[in-house]
């Protein structure tokens, strides 16, 4: 492309843009296309819009009558269709202007659905691989125009010529490109064939590769999308599916579900990984337009929550992005996302109905997703919560087993609390379920409403100390010294402290302090830190009277017994710290660094009491 003389343009003329054809190259290749292996797929993507234009004008032809050939040796790279083909007029008009598609003209843009290229600028990835393009062509529109030439330069110039007929005798398109010396990576002949298949495997038009070894040319594309194909029985097409998800995805599956939406022309398989996915990791699908690769990560076709399955999709009316890489975010794609998600709503409808095996190896593997769907979906929460898993004071069940012999469920509102109390709480004979864990506590609370015999109320310290029994009077008179000691101890903590008896006996105390609890002294403290200044009266206006923790004596347990019984005050004091952190080690909350310390100084003062008393 020559730029004009601009000294020679009147002042005020408009002028035209200029491009720099190397420039736009190079954001092509760092900011649009992902890699340069693109070309091939540009190529064939042409190719195959052309042979779409063919069948157009000619309607009665065999699905197989017209096809697309590569060639590559090391030397060049070719890709040869019979499509609608150039004529002269065409070559100038498509071939020379950046951004024009010769899929935009007037004349086929009723068909433009039908093809799968929506930019102009997909012969400029050829620059990628090379820095000259060859394209000859001979038009099926009108068969009586010559052969016409054109070739493209890196540098942005351009030749056309015409030549006889026999240069292409029959209509259809050749590409021809020389690589560059640094692109072998992507143009030899090995690497043509796999790119073929990768991004070609399921087109409807016969695709052959010839390496230039003069054996067979091998078929690109032998057999069509499985899901196309005839089976003798439905479990033979059942086990056809799983395998091609296998190969494709390198696991087996636990389950396939065929896809299928008419409206849009988008078949294919889903396949449920046999193995739980880490919490938040979404996996990519493999999306095909009419046949043609477009996207190993596309995320965008499912649900967020839909991430126990891998997809292979090919769909007819998805819109591609100006990279073709991805899909273009409209109503059309919202509603495929929907529709999809519907078929896996069914699928795990059926496996629930119908083969409960199934079902129990996909919860084992999957829980954490069917939860997330759950709570947002009355049909799978009606269906699936009695199966789900839950770890419980009875230990890992199902809210179902669990409801049998607890009629009312106490939830925690944290891992922590439920770690602090589900050793007593079991003892006494309380159901409690572990609500901290993601979305566990919302679904908990609503298992009324499947099972209307069980009430769910949330675990707080009053509900726990209320089934602890109390000790005798004499026995509560007796420990009155000790406990004034032990709070006096441990009130650095907000800690109060109490005498009881539960099970199990060994189990010397337990610290009862919920996360709220922690909170609420935490900011008392710091208002009473920031005393006087904004920030201080701002805490104070919001502070109410903190609650404070309780470490709730065993006098079931012999050390318990025997601490209550200490004279000593300062061993009695340092007995109860013991105690405290003993109990907090076992709520498997993290730790302050004051409670870190004073676990330390009990210990090491307890050690040299010992050895004092045994010297």
């Amino acid at each position: 492309m020559t730029l004009p003389d601009t000294a020679a343009t009147p002042a005020g003329a408009d002028r035209t843009f200029q491009v720099d054809l190397r420039g736009l190259v190079d954001l092509l290749s760092h900011h649009l296309y992902s890699s340069p292996r693109v070309y091939l797929r540009e190529l064939l993507q042409n190719a195959v819009d052309a042979l779409t234009a063919r069948h157009g004008l000619e309607p009665d032809a065999p699905a197989d009558a017209f096809g697309i050939r590569l060639y590559a040796d090391g030397a060049v790279v070719r890709v040869e269709d019979d499509g609608v083909g150039l004529t002269e007029a065409d070559v100038h008009t498509f071939l020379a202007t950046i951004g024009r598609s010769s899929k935009r003209a007037e004349r086929i843009a009723e068909q433009r659905g039908d093809f799968i290229g929506q930019f102009g600028i997909g012969l400029l990835s050829c620059f990628l691989v090379a820095d000259e393009i060859q394209v000859l062509s001979r038009s099926a529109r009108t068969p009586d125009a010559p052969a016409v030439e054109w070739r493209g330069r890196g540098d942005g110039s351009y030749t056309v010529r015409t030549l006889p007929a026999s240069a292409r005798p029959r209509p259809g398109t050749t590409v021809t490109l020389t690589p560059r010396a640094d692109t072998g990576e992507w143009t030899r002949p090995a690497r043509v064939h796999a790119l073929a298949r990768h991004f070609g495997s399921l087109l409807r038009h016969p695709v052959s590769f010839d390496d230039g070894t003069g054996g067979p040319g091998a078929s690109v594309n032998p057999e069509p999308a499985p899901w196309a194909r005839t089976h003798p029985t439905p479990g033979a097409r059942s086990r056809a599916l799983a395998a091609y998800g296998e190969e494709v995805f390198g696991f087996t599956p636990l389950d396939t579900i065929e896809l299928d939406l008419p409206a849009v022309g988008l078949k294919g398989i889903a396949c449920v990984l046999p193995e739980a996915v880490p919490t938040g990791r979404r996996h990519g699908h493999r999306v095909h337009v009419k046949g043609m690769l477009l996207s190993e990560q596309a995320e965008e076709i499912l649900p967020e929550w839909a991430f126990f399955v891998r997809c292979v999709v090919d769909a007819e009316s998805l819109r591609p992005t100006a990279s073709r890489e991805s899909l273009y975010e409209d109503d059309t794609l919202a509603a495929v996302r929907e529709a999809l998600a519907e078929r896996l709503r069914a699928w795990i409808a059926r496996a629930a109905a119908s083969d409960p095996d199934l079902l129990a190896r996909f919860l084992q593997a999957h829980h954490l997703a069917v939860k997330s769907l759950a709570v947002h979906d009355d049909e799978i929460l009606r269906m699936l919560l009695p199966w789900l898993p839950f770890e419980t004071t009875d230990g890992h069940a199902t809210l179902d087993e669990f409801a049998r012999t607890h009629r009312t469920v106490l939830v925690t509102s944290s891992v922590e609390e439920f770690r602090q109390v589900a050793a007593i709480a079991s003892a006494a004979g309380l159901g409690v379920v572990n609500g901290g864990y993601t979305y566990d506590r919302e679904l908990v609370h609503r298992l009324p409403e499947i099972r209307p015999e069980v009430s769910v109320a949330d675990l707080d310290p009053a509900t726990l100390t209320a089934h602890l029994d109390p000790v005798d009077r004499e026995t509560e008179l007796a420990a009155m010294a000790y406990l004034a000691l032990a709070r006096d101890a441990l009130a650095v903590f907000d800690c109060d402290v109490a005498l009881r008896t539960f099970q199990p006996a060994s189990a010397p105390a337990l610290l009862v302090d919920s996360r709220e609890a922690r909170h609420e002294r935490t900011r008392s403290q710091l208002a009473r830190e920031q005393e006087g200044g904004l920030w201080g009266d701002i805490l104070g206006a919001l502070r109410q009277e903190a609650p404070r923790a309780q470490l709730i004596l065993n006098q079931l347990n012999p050390l318990v017994r025997a601490a209550v019984a200490i004279d000593e005050p300062e061993l009695a004091r340092t007995s109860a710290e013991a105690l405290y952190g003993q109990a907090a080690m076992l709520s498997r909350r993290p730790l302050r660094p004051s409670e870190s310390s004073l676990i330390n100084r009990s210990f090491l003062d307890l050690l040299a009491h010992a050895l004092r008393k045994d010297s």
